[in-house]
């Protein structure tokens, strides 16, 4: 029968305190499970986590010039993935300790393209990697002025070398749709995009 809500609902699920196996940039533990399933089967478990937290991801807009904005910055996952560690992506970070999910938003842009957005409208939340890790990222509609990027930008206090890039609209869906990047959040952003671009001004002037 089809699922009427189609939604993630609460498990029933008995859960025992973490195992800590490593402590680091994103800590790393194990769980113990028992899981009793929807046909009341019960399911005993053991489940590795990675605890990645909250994180934005923005996807800043130039409605005036028809634009995004862009970045391109190494990442050791992806060359050991593919070979391809320069990356295309958007602008990305985590929630830091005593801050919202907007004001994260705003600190990213100005750290990795040197902008801080005129205006932000929050889109939605997913899960990058459910099957091992709660990194849930919320991703953000921005709007600025593109002709204010800088070439260069990145937090000096984080080491990051990032290049920022202005893309007309219509190449960004066109190497989308080649497949030519590979960054999750920057593909979803995209393809959001595809689906929206019609009401961009519509939800910008909305935002805050």
């Amino acid at each position: 029968m089809p699922d009427p809500e189609l939604a993630d609902l609460p498990a029933d699920i008995e859960l025992s305190a973490p195992e800590w196996l490593a402590r680091g940039y994103r800590d790393y533990q194990r769980y113990q499970l028992s899981l009793r399933t929807g046909d009341g089967m019960q399911v005993v478990q053991t489940r590795d986590i990675m605890r990645g937290g909250k994180v934005v991801a923005v996807l800043p807009v130039d409605l005036a010039r028809g634009e995004v904005v862009l970045i391109r910055q190494f990442r050791l996952a992806g060359h050991l993935a593919a070979g391809r560690g320069d990356m295309t992506e958007i602008v990305a970070g985590a929630v830091e300790a005593g801050e919202t999910a907007a004001g994260a938003a705003r600190r990213e842009c100005k750290e990795e393209i040197g902008v801080v957005p005129d205006g932000l409208v929050e889109l939605f939340s997913f899960l990058t990697t459910p099957g091992i890790s709660d990194e849930t990222i919320t991703l953000f509609l921005a709007s600025l002025d593109a002709s204010k990027v800088p070439a260069r930008s990145g937090a000096a206090e984080e080491d990051e070398r990032i290049a920022t890039i202005r893309v007309p609209i219509d190449e960004a869906l066109a190497a989308l749709n080649r497949g030519t990047m590979r960054n999750g959040p920057l593909i979803i952003a995209l393809q959001w995009l595809a689906l929206n671009r019609g009401r961009l001004a519509d939800l910008l002037a909305k935002g805050v």
